[in-house]
């Protein structure tokens, strides 16, 4: 029962939020169009979002059907109202979760992934906020050469350190996508654009490998 009414109060809570954070999404485009009076032609707005709705909105559905599992409902709101999720919020999830040895799906596992996004937020905005106030301060140093090999692989660092952890944990299953992605990108790179829309085919490869070793009784 009291599962019951935290969930619902989460949930209550993030469409709250989340209707909040629509509104100052759209709120300020609108209100500097009105304060300017410089609208967008309507055409020209058209073309435009037709070129980048569809692959934004097949992101975002697929986002919702793979992370929330991961995430929780407390997480899940938190994580898509501020956004980044790849980047930063889920591996913080898994990370909290595989220290803590618990299961996203448990409730311990919803008030760790909920505490790990929304720290992950508070110390994402306070790191924005200082290099907001200090950017001019640090610029030469964020753009000298001797730091432009760091931030070109932040990215690759991030996820192959979530990686070797995922993969030593079930690795039977994990070389299967592993090695079918490498596989599509080497044959076709122009695909790694498109990374966000292929994770719903690394994880149907990953449930079918499963479902393989399960039957040979290899797992």
């Amino acid at each position: 029962m009291k599962k019951r009414e935290y969930i619902d109060s989460v949930h209550f809570t993030g469409r709250i939020w989340t209707v909040l954070a629509l509104l100052a999404m759209f709120g300020v485009p609108v209100a500097i169009s009105i304060r300017y009076n410089a609208w967008p032609e309507f055409s020209v707005f058209m073309v435009a979002f037709i070129g980048v709705a569809p692959t934004f909105w097949t992101v975002t559905i697929i986002e919702a059907f793979t992370f929330t599992p991961m995430l929780g409902a407390g997480g899940t709101y938190v994580s898509f109202i501020t956004g980044n999720l790849t980047n930063l919020k889920v591996p913080c999830a898994v990370n909290a979760l595989q220290a803590a040895e618990v299961e996203a799906a448990s409730e311990k596992g919803e008030v760790i992934s909920t505490l790990a996004t929304a720290i992950s937020s508070i110390t994402t905005t306070l790191i924005i906020t200082i290099g907001v106030l200090l950017l001019y301060q640090i610029k030469p140093l964020l753009e000298s050469p001797a730091l432009a090999p760091a931030f070109a692989n932040v990215m690759p660092a991030l996820i192959g350190a979530l990686g070797v952890v995922l993969i030593s944990r079930d690795w039977k299953i994990a070389i299967s996508p592993v090695i079918f992605m490498l596989i599509l990108f080497l044959v076709a790179p122009g695909l790694a654009s498109a990374v966000g829309i292929l994770v719903p085919v690394g994880v149907i490869v990953a449930v079918v490998a499963a479902r393989i070793l399960y039957k040979k009784d290899r797992l």
